[in-house]
């Protein structure tokens, strides 16, 4: 790519997103072109008759590069937005989704939570959420990646609450001490025959580890559930994201392990969700 004005690499760029079969080739090419000028919000707004330095399309023209590979365009651009911050993301994180925020917008409703840990924490986004918006909490992020724990660390210090949390290296509840008002998670639950269907962005790019437990998907809620109950305190809760079609086998995994009151939420497109445990 040449340097020229904004709507001309803009061009170019939709272009050649659109011709590798990138699905949303003109906001992909709208979102890199801002980040390659620098342009604060990703908006490029006013700017289409600009000119563009070399230096600034040979920018451009790496990060197309990138997103041709299917590469996602957060992990491009190393942030993403979840609820309301952005967070550092790298390939040794789950990309933080918005349908995960409703697992925070119903763990919200602990109000009186004092203590929270967070299981497969990832980048952290989840709990560095919940902190955020109950400023009495404080909390424990476990999750078996290094990688991943220290992208959550720089996450929670540029939050602001480092001395809030803790981040430790924990196989579920291998290294994990005490009782919790709350326990959230959103753990693995793709099955081994529906990784092959995923989208390259998420299956070429995102840790496996953090996707598929294994042959069913629902392993990792087994192991979970055949411990939680003595992490949780009395009236404590705990919300699991599940996959589209596993509230019933998740909800009779924690219901036969935890014994307490199983509920379901569906998202918006009226599919299964969160299951919430309640003691």
């Amino acid at each position: 790519m040449s340097a020229g004005l904004v709507r001309d690499l803009l061009r170019q760029g939709t272009e050649r997103l659109r011709a590798a079969g990138i699905p949303d080739p003109a906001r992909d090419a709208r979102l890199l072109l801002a980040e390659a000028l620098g342009v604060a919000g990703g908006s490029l707004g006013g700017k289409s008759s600009d000119g563009v330095t070399a230096a600034e399309a040979v920018r451009f023209e790496d990060l197309v590069g990138q997103r041709v590979r299917f590469r996602p365009v957060s992990q491009i651009l190393g942030r993403r937005a979840f609820w309301k911050h952005e967070f550092q993301v790298t390939g040794a994180v789950l990309d933080p989704r918005p349908e995960t925020e409703l697992l925070v917008e119903l763990a919200l409703e602990s109000a009186a939570a004092r203590r929270i840990l967070d299981l497969g924490t990832g980048s952290g986004a989840i709990i560095l959420s919940l902190l955020h918006d109950l400023p009495e909490a404080s909390g424990v992020g476990g999750d078996v990646s290094a990688e991943a724990l220290e992208v959550a660390r720089a996450n929670a210090q540029a939050l602001g609450l480092s001395d809030r949390v803790a981040f430790v290296r924990s196989d579920w509840f291998s290294n994990i001490d005490g009782e919790f008002d709350l326990v959230v998670c959103n753990p693995p639950y793709i099955s081994e025959t529906e990784m092959a269907d995923l989208s390259r962005d998420v299956r070429d790019w995102e840790p496996h580890v953090a996707l598929t437990p294994g042959v069913t998907g629902v392993e990792a809620y087994e192991r979970i559930a055949s411990e939680l109950r003595r992490f949780m305190a009395p009236g404590g809760r705990a919300l699991f994201e599940i996959g589209a079609d596993q509230g019933q086998s998740v909800g009779r995994i924690l219901s036969q392990s935890s014994g307490g009151e199983v509920r379901l939420y569906r998202d918006l497109n009226g599919c299964d969700r969160i299951i919430e445990l309640k003691l």
